[in-house]
């Protein structure tokens, strides 16, 4: 059962009732709008999670732009608690940080790091979450936020110190301790983030997912999808981490050619699924095909169309690569110069130096 926005239904005024009962309705309709999180939590899980196995009435696929505005989201008080949380911890570090010095918080990691949020709501929340339940092609691109633009987006912004800075002061040291050398959470993660490690978790995850039994396994139970849309998003950023080199630092910054061969590596294993998707004229997920009402786009064509964009979002692993080059690009013309800066026979003379 998926939960949205239901119109309300009124009551019929019942013959006799008296007047002065309309202030005791509002004021019960108050307190239904008031408990109404405490209910939706109740409900579990036929209304906290809204993505489970139980269908609704298919869209054909030709609406599905213009009806997108009006699909009701899926409401999902976990995430969306989540999520917020996240999000008000770091606004307020970003914040307190903000005010001690303008460099320790930009503008523009504050924008990467609501974007990624906004990814992980698009994915998990929106129309996005309802549509993927009927179409393949949409469940790529809830995987493409998952994988890519939401763990992107939080690593490039760097949070981990605006993290610990919007914490309460009891708990920003222990927090901060979990990171010390040796501590074992630091070692986890040092062992995730190593990039052999990382690489392997992200694309053995990726692939077992997309396997027909597993897939069409995670479509049934909300369980088992909320569990592999998580470790999506985990194994992503494990992926990413020895990219982005983002705090805290695990172990020094890999090679560039390294880093290239790494994401090259991943581009072909993500066009390879992209084909093994799309190619087979015969439908991988047969829960995609029990669908009625699908004329503009037929479930083979979904299943082709949703391989593509797999197939083509391969090719976003090309844009970390071309910023890895133009970084170590620029570094190395910074270099250039100061070099020849400090060694140009005495052309270049800093303060108070004399020819000689």
């Amino acid at each position: 059962m998926r939960l949205g926005v239901t119109p309300s239904v009124r009551a019929p005024v019942q013959p006799g009732r008296p007047a002065g009962t309309g202030g005791l309705r509002r004021r019960r309709r108050a307190g239904w709008k008031a408990a109404g999180p405490a209910l939706a939590a109740a409900s579990w899980p036929g209304l906290l999670y809204g993505h489970g196995g139980v269908g609704h009435e298919p869209l054909p696929f030709d609406a599905l732009v213009s009806l997108f505005g009006m699909i009701n989201w899926t409401f999902r008080v976990d995430i969306v608690l989540a999520l917020a949380l996240a999000t008000g911890v770091y606004l307020t570090g970003w914040s307190r940080l903000r005010r001690q010095a303008e460099g320790a918080a930009t503008l523009s990691g504050l924008a990467l790091y609501l974007a990624g949020i906004t990814a992980l709501l698009a994915a998990l929340v929106s129309p996005v979450d309802r549509l993927a339940a009927e179409r393949l092609s949409m469940h790529m691109v809830q995987h493409i936020l998952l994988l890519m633009v939401a763990p992107l987006g939080i690593l490039l912004a760097n949070p981990f110190a605006a993290m610990v800075w919007g914490l309460p002061a009891g708990v920003r040291e222990r927090f901060a301790g979990l990171f010390r050398d040796g501590a074992p959470l630091r070692s986890a993660l040092s062992a995730l983030t190593f990039m052999p490690v990382a690489w392997t978790l992200y694309v053995v995850n990726l692939w077992a997912w997309h396997h027909p039994s597993l897939y069409q396994a995670a479509l049934r139970h909300w369980w088992l999808h909320d569990f592999e849309h998580w470790l999506f998003f985990a194994t992503a950023v494990f992926f990413w981490w020895p990219i982005v080199n983002a705090a805290p630092l695990f172990r020094p910054a890999r090679p560039l050619g390294s880093r290239i061969v790494y994401l090259v590596a991943a581009t072909l294993q993500n066009t390879l699924l992209g084909m093994a998707i799309s190619l087979p004229e015969r439908i991988l997920y047969p829960l995609y095909g029990a669908v009625a009402g699908i004329e503009a786009l037929s479930p083979i064509h979904d299943q082709a169309l949703g391989g593509g964009i797999m197939w083509v979002s391969g090719h976003m692993y090309i844009i970390p690569i071309l910023l890895l080059v133009a970084r170590r690009l620029s570094a190395e013309d910074d270099a250039v110069n100061a070099a020849s800066g400090s060694g140009d026979g005495g052309l270049a003379l800093g303060p108070g130096r004399a020819a000689s």
